[in-house]
Order: structure tokens, then C-alpha cells, then sequence
């Protein structure tokens, strides 16, 4: 075979010509030679693939190819040529790609990972337990998929299959699938009256492609793609047509092809076919990644959608919240169901639902003993630590929430699932190291919950260590629920200068109180009284940095304190207290004694949610802080509504007529 047309020896490496951003091909290995060496690198999607795409989300995957297309085995490909020749196997890649399979068995992840998809065992009825025959099936494909004949296959081998299955297991249950990386829809070659005539049995229902694996004992394919992901799994396959994992000696074969004689492992051709040949891309920013990257992302995301599957009801959100809201909890085919205003929940509202998700704050009444009486979870949402750019009361949506089945964090007269996990979790090296990575970057970038304020720090009135003294919305859920003796801004100034009598005490008004839309305003006697600065739209961060220690009630400026190396004391329970780092009031239920990094991994990486403002994915923390230190317009947007116009205006009215008077 003459393979002087490759244009690079192996390990493949991107090459100079390829372009920054896939181009998509359909040109196959079969065009004449004369027309392929004059193109470039063909692209085409890979084996890793998103639920739905996002606001703007490129692919997760592509293979590239410099010779032909992976699925055309009417002549050769660049795939089919490294896995012929070798050179490329290094102990870190075949290491990479036994963690990388593996990976996709744990996870669940496919070429197609639509939620829809339902286990095979649930779709046949079949009830928990041993069966009393082994499972075999046959595996059917759309009648448009050029994957058949470019495997050298058609029509006619899907009941040629059935015959095979028959006659080979006799005695086995005998099961007929479409192709799990079909669209659902799809129309086969097997209908039921030829499946009944076999002894099989036709599945029509979309069915998960690991829920097939896990449960025959034996596959039966054409060109499908289920094949590979079965033989990872240690499953007997048998080929009736020529995908490109067929003919390495691990398939039983019904078509041979001469060009591949090597004998192969199915790890081998995963490595080769996902890690070599592969290119992947972070579906947020649109940067190269590795495939372990890659799963990290899909695993994410489809873990999302597999979740708001649940046909959910959510409860106490405001007008402006609903369509973020919808946005979060959907998956395809599913949005949740957001009623205008209800005062209170019984049993029976709650028929048909398999989840609540209500706004902690605004939950209507009866709902938890109504989630309790009809047997379904009840998850109280609130806001994230990390948000937006702009205030949630000025009607900025946030990127990131939690969701607590337990309690709700800053609920401290009871637990939630925050404080469980920060009193029991054992967070691994990896975690505290990307916890810790977190933390200098959220630092670096100077984020904080609102990212507001642009004034700069006033000078100090004369010298002396500066206590920062962060004041609060005194209506705020967190003081009614988290203090005891210290509960209004004007008694925390007064605390913090009994406390640090010589030091220079600056006090940071809450944004939302400064904007008049909150209440919280400290009398001017008060802060004559108590207070040498006030800091008036200056940003959390700035105040941070310039403080020698933080005095709040339950402020989240103590935790972003403490991620900026700050001493700092809280006169009430907020959820970063009572774990050893600060100088706080005891809680009975919080006895172990965190690191910072510890505290980083279980309240910004495990706890909460993120949404990418961009794309509409679920994402990681990390794609969140570079949004918010881009300052990227979609985390400032507001929601066009006349309860937003009329905030507006009266802020501004509060700001620069009513203050000032």
C-alpha cells in the first residue's frame, strides 16, 4: 500500500494548516486521489457530543483527517493507517485512553447523550434481579445513514443479522434496538412483523447506548457505533458491515477487509480514534482541551439534563426570574413549570411532579409539608456566591444558584446540605489543589459576588490598622436566621468600635441598601459616631484589600475576606463560620476544623451551580470567574420588565435627590 500521500508521521500533532476553528467536510476517502492531496485537514463531528447545543456553543469534538473519513472504508483513512502501521502508542496515551473508556462506562456517556433516553430494562418491563436467559441485540440503524454503505454494507444485512442472531442463540432473549446514536424518530430496517417472524423482540423507544451494553451478553451491529463502546466493555460483538473498529481482531467479522491485518485491542483503537486523531474544544470559550477535559465538561452537562428530566414544579419566583429560571431547569423535551403566584400548596397541586424547586425565601405556604405528604423532594434555590455584574435586587438574573435539600446555607437554626458536606466530605489532592487554584484566581481577578462599586478607596482620616465594617440588608434572611445578639448595621458599627477602639473603623454600606432599594441605612449620628470612613460604591475587593481585619454580621465580604488571607469575625452563623477560620459564635453541629482550601472546595466547586451567560450551559466555576472578570455584558443584563424600569428610576431618585436631602 502506498502511504506517501500522508502529510506527518505519527504521533499525529495539529499541523500548521489547520485551520483555528473546525471545518466541517463531507469529501470521503473515496474522492479521487487527484482532488484529495490538494485539501486540507477534513474535519468532521467526533465521538463526544453535547445534549443540546447552547446559546452559541460550538461542538465538543471533531476528528480530523488528512487522508479520508474514519466511518469510509472504501479506501483508506488516516485513523485506519496508524492503527495498520503504529509508531504512535506511548505508555501515557494507552494510559489515557484506559482511563478515558473507563470514564465513559462510569459516566454514561455516548456518541448521543440525549436524556430522553431510557434504560433498556425499564423500557421492556423487566423487573430487578438475574434473568433466566441471556440477552442478545441486534442493533438497527436509520435508513439515511451513510455510515452502511460506506461500510460496505446495506439493507439486506439487518435481517441477515436477525437470521444469525436466531440461529446462533436459539435459546437467548432476543431484543431489537435502534442505533442509540440515532435521532429518536429515526426510521430502521426492522419492523415488527420481521423482528416477530426472527423471535425478537422490537424496542422502539430511544434507549440509552451503556443501558445495551450493560445489559446483553452478545451485539449484533452493521456499521454502529455502539459496537466499539461494547467491545471496551469485554461484550462478544459481531459486525456485519465495516465501521472503522472492525477488522483489529476483537469484533467477529462478517466482512474482511485486506487493508487491516494487525490485531488490535479495543483500547487501542479508542486511543487512536479518540486521543490521537481527535480535537477538542471547551464548549464556553471555544479553546482547545484535552479529552479528559472534554468528558469533564459533558459529564457536567449531561448530568444537568439527565436531572431536568424530572417533570418539575417551581414555586416563588418572581417575574423577572422565570426565564432563567425555565433555561436552568430544562432539558430537551422537558421545561418546568412556573406558575405566576401561588399563596399556598397542598398534596394534590403537586400530581404529576416528580421534583419542587422553590425559591427559599419567597416558598409559598404548605409546601414542604406538601412535598412531605406527596413523597417528592423539595429543593430550596437561592442565589450562588459568585453572581453576576449588578445587583439581583436591581433585577440582574445571576449565574449560579444552590439548591439545598436539607435547609439552605445561611439558614444557620438548622442543617443544609453546605454544612453536611463541609462536616463530612473528604475532598481528594486534586480538589483542594483546583480549590486552591480557584481561590488565587478568583483573587487575581478581583471578583466578588456583585462586582460593583468603581469609586476608589479614600484616604485613611490618620493612621492607624483599618477595620473594615460591612453593613448589610437588615431584613435580610441570613440575620433573621444566623445572629442572635447583634442584628442592625447601627449596633455592628457600635460593636466594632467597643472592639477596636483605637483603630480606623470603615464602614461598606450594602449596595442594595445604598441603591434605596433595600433597608439597612445607618442614621448619620451613627456613622458620625462610630465611624471614621465611609466607602460609599467602593468595590468589595478594594475595601478587602485595604482592611486589616473584617467585622460583619453574616456578610459574604467575610468569605471573600478569608479568600484574601483576612482575619475576620462574625457576629452571626453565616456558612463560612464556625469551622475554625473565623472568630465567630459556636455552632454544636460544626465541630470539624476546615483549611481554607477545604472551605473553597465544598462552598464554590461542590455546592453550588454555575450557568454560563454566554452559552446558557452548565459550567464550571472557572468559566464563571472569567466571565466576571471580562467583565462580560450578558452577566449585566437586566430583564426588561416595568418592575425593573420602576427600580431603576428610584434608584436614581434615591441616589442623587432623597440621600443627598
Amino acid at each position: 500500500m502506498d502511504h506517501s500521500k500522508l502529510k506527518r508521521f505519527w504521533p499525529r500533532t495539529a499541523s500548521d494548516s489547520e485551520p483555528e476553528t473546525p471545518r466541517r467536510s463531507r469529501r470521503l476517502g473515496s474522492d479521487p486521489t487527484s482532488r484529495r492531496v490538494r485539501l486540507t485537514d477534513r474535519w468532521d463531528d467526533g465521538f463526544l457530543r453535547l445534549p443540546a447545543a447552547g446559546r452559541g456553543a460550538r461542538g465538543l469534538s471533531y476528528i480530523v483527517d488528512g487522508l479520508g473519513i474514519y466511518y469510509d472504508a472504501t479506501a483508506p483513512s488516516e485513523l485506519e493507517i496508524m492503527l495498520e502501521e503504529g509508531g504512535w502508542e506511548t505508555p501515557e496515551t494507552l494510559a489515557r485512553a484506559e482511563a478515558g473508556s473507563a470514564r465513559l462506562r462510569e459516566e454514561r456517556l455516548s456518541l448521543d447523550n440525549d436524556p430522553r433516553r431510557r434504560l433498556l430494562g425499564e423500557v421492556l418491563g423487566e423487573a430487578p434481579g438475574p434473568r433466566a436467559a441471556p440477552r442478545v441485540a441486534i442493533v438497527d440503524q436509520g435508513r439515511q445513514d451513510a455510515t452502511i454503505g460506506f461500510g460496505l454494507a446495506g439493507a439486506t444485512c439487518f435481517t441477515a443479522m436477525l437470521a444469525a442472531a436466531a440461529a446462533e442463540h436459539p435459546q437467548a432473549e432476543r431484543v431489537v434496538v435502534m442505533d442509540p446514536a440515532a435521532p429518536p424518530g429515526t426510521v430502521g430496517h426492522i419492523d415488527a412483523a420481521t423482528a416477530a417472524r426472527f423471535g425478537a423482540r422490537l424496542v422502539t423507544e430511544p434507549v440509552a447506548a451503556w443501558s445495551v451494553v450493560e445489559e446483553c451478553a452478545r451485539l449484533f451491529v452493521v456499521t454502529s457505533h455502539i459496537g466499539l463502546e461494547a467491545a471496551l466493555a469485554g461484550r462478544r460483538v459481531t459486525c456485519f458491515g465495516l465501521p472503522f473498529y472492525a477488522g483489529w481482531g476483537f469484533t467477529d467479522d462478517r466482512l474482511h477487509l485486506p487493508r487491516r491485518s494487525r490485531r488490535r485491542s479495543p483500547q487501542e483503537v479508542f486511543a487512536a480514534a479518540y486521543i490521537v486523531c481527535s480535537r477538542y474544544f471547551d464548549p464556553y470559550l471555544g479553546e482547545a482541551c484535552r479529552l479528559e477535559d472534554a468528558l469533564d465538561y459533558l459529564a457536567l452537562i449531561v448530568g444537568r439534563a439527565r436531572e431536568n428530566t424530572a417533570r418539575t414544579l417551581c414555586l416563588g419566583f418572581s417575574a423577572w426570574k422565570r426565564r432563567s429560571v425555565s433555561e436552568t431547569f430544562s432539558s430537551p423535551g422537558q421545561r418546568p413549570v412556573i406558575p405566576q403566584k401561588v399563596a399556598r400548596v397542598t398534596a394534590s397541586d403537586l400530581r404529576g411532579f416528580a421534583r419542587v424547586v422553590a425559591w427559599a425565601s419567597r416558598m409559598p405556604e404548605g409546601t414542604e409539608e406538601a412535598c412531605r405528604a406527596a413523597g417528592i423532594p423539595l429543593l430550596r434555590m437561592e442565589d450562588g456566591f459568585l453572581r453576576s455584574v449588578g445587583l439581583g435586587v436591581a433585577l440582574r438574573p445571576g449565574a449560579s444558584h444552590v439548591l439545598d435539600r436539607a435547609g439552605v446555607y445561611y439558614d444557620a437554626t438548622r442543617p443544609s446540605d453546605l454544612e453536611r458536606l463541609l462536616e463530612t466530605a473528604e475532598f481528594d489532592e486534586a480538589m483542594l489543589e483546583r480549590a486552591a487554584d480557584l481561590r488565587e484566581t478568583i483573587v487575581a481577578a478581583r471578583v466578588s459576588k456583585y462586582n460593583v462599586g468603581g469609586a476608589p478607596m479614600p484616604p485613611r482620616p490618620r493612621p492607624g490598622p483599618l477595620v473594615l465594617v460591612a453593613g448589610q440588608v437588615e431584613n435580610d434572611a441570613s440575620i433573621r436566621l444566623g445572629c442572635l445578639e447583634v442584628r442592625t448595621n447601627a449596633d455592628l458599627l457600635r460593636r466594632a468600635r467597643e472592639r477596636h477602639p483605637g483603630a480606623v473603623i470603615a464602614f461598606k454600606p450594602h449596595p442594595d441598601v445604598e441603591a434605596g432599594l433595600r433597608p439597612g441605612w445607618v442614621p448619620a449620628q451613627d456613622l458620625a459616631a462610630h465611624a471614621d470612613m465611609v466607602l460609599r460604591d467602593v468595590s468589595a475587593a478594594d475595601a478587602i484589600d485595604a482592611a486589616d481585619h473584617v467585622e460583619t454580621l453574616t456578610s459574604l465580604i467575610g468569605f471573600e475576606a478569608l479568600l484574601r488571607g483576612k482575619p475576620v469575625t462574625t457576629h452571626g452563623l453565616p456558612f463560612y463560620a464556625g469551622w475554625g477560620l473565623t472568630e465567630s459564635p459556636p455552632c454544636p453541629r460544626r465541630t470539624r476544623r476546615l483549611s481554607l482550601d477545604e472551605l473553597v472546595a465544598g462552598a464554590l466547586i461542590a455546592y453550588p451551580r454555575y450557568v454560563d451567560p454566554r452559552t446558557g450551559l452548565p459550567c464550571p466555576p472557572e468559566v464563571l470567574v472569567r466571565r466576571l472578570a471580562e467583565g462580560d455584558p450578558s452577566l449585566s443584563r437586566r430583564e426588561l420588565t416595568a418592575e425593573a424600569v420602576m427600580k431603576q428610576v428610584w434608584s436614581l431618585i434615591w441616589r442623587h435627590v432623597l440621600r443627598r436631602g
